[in-house]
């Protein structure tokens, strides 16, 4: 007899391992959404956002490439290649720019990502429960102040003649300062504010780390007659070390991101060359303007955040190989 013209499916078991092993996992998936479709569901809105609204506008990348003219769009503009970054770095403003930008965020990253972790050991140690409660509310409310706010409220205490700070100097026979038209202190004044404002906060997840400590360790310690300092050191902070280097890996990252409006607010011609940053300046030859360039604008902007991506991977190799904890 003649083979027939259509051969019959193979069975699963004449399937090779690979194939069946596709197979079993396409069945598991479809039926693991079709028992939570709920779940996936309330997924899909945020998934959506995050692709409209993050990945799609990465596209716009492409303009820091070519000479952009609004009225011909994105592909009918003429492609320049590396013309704008060149321009950038041959820029007299691009030392002073980059070095602003890095020292205020190594500043703040130096005493900045110490103090919350103190706060939350303080916290952490309390006696009373009273006490640990008011500073908790003290320190987490300055959080939720807005940056217009927030500058507002630094403006009337460091102003040189109405300031509280030069009100009191001036009270002790000592000369007022100017700190908001001093360069020199522009980078004090920005970044023991901002501390001030998010230390209460950036505490909550190390005071959660330490609850997570196990209390048997601390037993065993006062047993053997450890002091209360001896257990921070041998106990608590082992025991957040890998929150804390997967913290101060993702701070790294944000190195070159300092953010716009804070410094923005507090700019002013005196203290501009200690305040002007990689964000500031894109806004101005971007959009302040009178001829905005936004081909330009763009390429400062991706060349800031492709050498803040090698440093988020050179941070996270170096952390992986000398303590074994890392992002991936």
């Amino acid at each position: 007899m003649s083979e027939p013209l259509v051969q019959p499916a193979p069975r699963s078991a004449e399937l090779p391992d690979s194939r069946r092993r596709t197979l079993t996992k396409g069945r598991w998936t479809r039926r693991n959404i079709s028992r939570n479709w709920e779940m996936y569901l309330m997924v899909l809105l945020p998934v959506a956002w995050l692709i409209v609204f993050m990945y799609l506008p990465m596209y716009g990348n492409v303009i820091a490439f070519k000479r952009f003219v609004p009225a011909r769009g994105i592909l009918g503009s003429d492609w320049i290649g590396f013309d704008h970054f060149i321009r950038f770095f041959q820029s007299f403003k691009f030392r002073e720019i980059m070095w602003n930008t890095f020292y205020l965020n190594a500043y703040d990253l130096v005493f900045g990502f110490p103090i919350p972790i103190v706060l939350a050991l303080i916290l952490h140690y309390a006696p009373w429960q009273r006490y640990r409660k008011t500073v908790q509310m003290v320190t987490y409310a300055p959080h939720f102040i807005s940056t217009v706010v927030m500058v507002g409220i630094i403006m009337k205490l460091f102003s040189q003649r109405i300031g509280l700070l030069n009100v009191g100097l001036l009270q002790f026979g000592l000369q007022e300062v100017n700190f908001l038209g001093d360069a020199s202190w522009f980078p004090h004044v920005y970044v023991w504010t901002g501390i001030w404002q998010s230390m209460g906060w950036g505490a909550i997840i190390f005071l959660a780390a330490l609850a997570a400590v196990d209390p048997e360790l601390h037993e065993s310690a006062k047993v053997d007659g450890a002091t209360i300092w001896r257990r921070m050191w041998h106990i608590d902070i082992p025991g957040i070390l890998p929150v804390i280097i997967i913290l101060l890996i993702l701070r790294s990252g944000q190195i070159l991101n300092i953010g716009f409006e804070k410094v923005f607010l507090m700019q002013n011609p005196l203290n501009i060359g200690a305040s002007e940053v990689v964000d500031t300046y894109v806004y101005k030859v971007g959009l302040a303007s009178r001829s905005p360039n936004f081909s330009y604008a763009t390429a400062i902007g991706l060349f800031k955040n492709l050498l803040a991506f090698l440093l988020l991977l050179a941070v996270n190799r170096i952390s992986k190989r000398l303590s074994e904890t890392s992002l991936w």
